[in-house]
This record gives C-alpha cells, structure tokens and sequence, in this order.
C-alpha cells in the first residue's frame, strides 16, 4: 500500500533547545539529534520542503546563572548565539542521513551561516535542501517562537509543526503541575491567546491568527508524529483561525 500525497507541500517545524538535551541537564545528546534528523529525512524523502527554527534553552540552562541580572538585549544575543550553535549541531545530523542542508542566521556570521535572505531560503528550499534558520529574528526581545511564526509567514510555509517533550499537545493547565489537566485537541489562535495557553508566545499567536497559519502541537518523542501530521491525521493539538466552530484543515482529497 503506497503513501498517501502529503498534506503540506512546505512546512515549518519549531525544535525548542530542549528537544536536542534527551535526559541531560544541558547541552546536546548526540542520539537524540540524530532520532530527529532520521524523522526529517523521511519527510524530505516525501517532497516535503523543511524548514526549521530551533531553539537554544539547552545551552541557555547551563548559562543561566551567568545571565542573572544581565541585561535583558545582552542575555537575549546571547540566546540567539546559542541557537546557532544548535542550527550547526542539527545540519551535521541531517547530512549524515544524506540530507542537504542551509543555515541561516539573522546575525551575521559568515564562516558558518549564511546571513538570511528570504528569496535565496526560498530558492533553497525548491532545490530541495532543508533550512535552518538560525539567531532567530536578529533582535533582542523576541523569541524562537516569534521567529518562527515571522519564517514561516515569510516562505509562505502551510502549517508549523510545534515540536513539544513528554506532552501530546496542549492542556487547560500544565499537566505537570496538574495530573488532572485536560488534552485539547483543537483550538483557535484567539482562545489560546486569551486562555494564556502554552502553545507560543503571544506575539507568535498573534502573527499566525492574523496570517490564518495553522499550527500543530505535538509530541516529539512519538517518531511517526510528525509523518503522521504530513499525511494529514490528526495528531497533538491544532491551533488555527476557526476554532471549534468551523472545520479544521483536513487531509487533501
């Protein structure tokens, strides 16, 4: 029985830092990476066109203490420094699952990124090559979250695929304070924005509600999740403009 046509011709995945730690206080577990780079190989080996925005709290726990009291744009670029640490981190995965690949960061740093031109990660993107946009916006104040949903508009990508540890989507509550909190399965932008839910931060929700971008919550440590939200099955939490009164993306006919 052959695949069925995926749903999304081009997508946006978000990895937050912590995806890349596996059971590590900090940093990268080098199985870890190399299980999400195995998972994107096989989307991309569908045609789907992969773009990526990760996140640097793996590396940002182990310099949390040194930030205490920093200033706030100060801490922020160092964020955005780690995130392309990350970025280099995942390209070397996928290429050794024979992927092509492009860094791009919003900071110049050209002897190991690409600075970011929408027009060329698009072109990129076309030829194939998998993009990972890395130092986020560029600009203190916004998160991973923001540059995200900000990439994802850009390319003209048709869902993000939010990439959650050890939870299945979003809940009324956080289910780890709270063993009673209940599973969401779908959602509009505005409720989760006026819930205060978390699915992204704030500027992020908004962006997409104002875009109509679906997004998709999951959980990452299920390796079929995300070949599952590409053929189109509902997995973890969608988060789009209808809410529960109007007819959530469906699977291609």
């Amino acid at each position: 029985m052959s695949e069925p046509e995926p749903r999304f011709k081009r997508i946006m995945l978000k990895l937050s830092g912590e995806a890349l730690m596996g059971k590590l206080e900090f940093g990268t577990d080098p199985d870890e990476v190399d299980r999400i780079a195995r998972q994107l190989a096989v989307i991309r080996s569908r045609g789907v066109e992969i773009a990526i925005v990760v996140g640097a709290g793996n590396i940002y726990r182990g310099i949390d203490g040194a930030a205490q009291g920093m200033d706030r744009a100060t801490g922020d670029y160092m964020g955005m420094m780690a995130t392309v640490l990350n970025a280099l981190t995942l390209q070397d995965a996928l290429e050794k699952h024979g992927q092509y690949t492009r860094v791009m960061s919003a900071i110049d740093v050209r002897e190991v990124a690409e600075p970011y031109i929408r027009r060329r990660a698009m072109r990129h993107m076309e030829k194939g090559r998998i993009v990972i946009f890395a130092a986020g916006t560029g600009n203190p104040f916004f998160t991973t979250d923001t540059a995200a949903a900000l990439r994802a508009l850009e390319i003209h990508a048709e869902a993000i695929l939010m990439a959650k540890n050890g939870v299945e989507g979003v809940y009324d509550s956080d289910p780890a304070e709270n063993p009673a909190a209940k599973f969401i399965p779908e959602l509009s932008h505005r409720d989760a924005i006026e819930r205060g839910l978390k699915v992204m931060d704030s500027t992020a929700l908004s962006l997409c509600m104002d875009n109509d971008l679906p997004i998709y919550v999951f959980n990452m440590a299920d390796e079929l999740n995300i070949d599952r939200i590409v053929s189109g099955e509902k997995v973890g939490t969608l988060v789009y403009s209808g809410g529960l009164d109007n007819q959530a993306p469906g699977p291609q006919s």
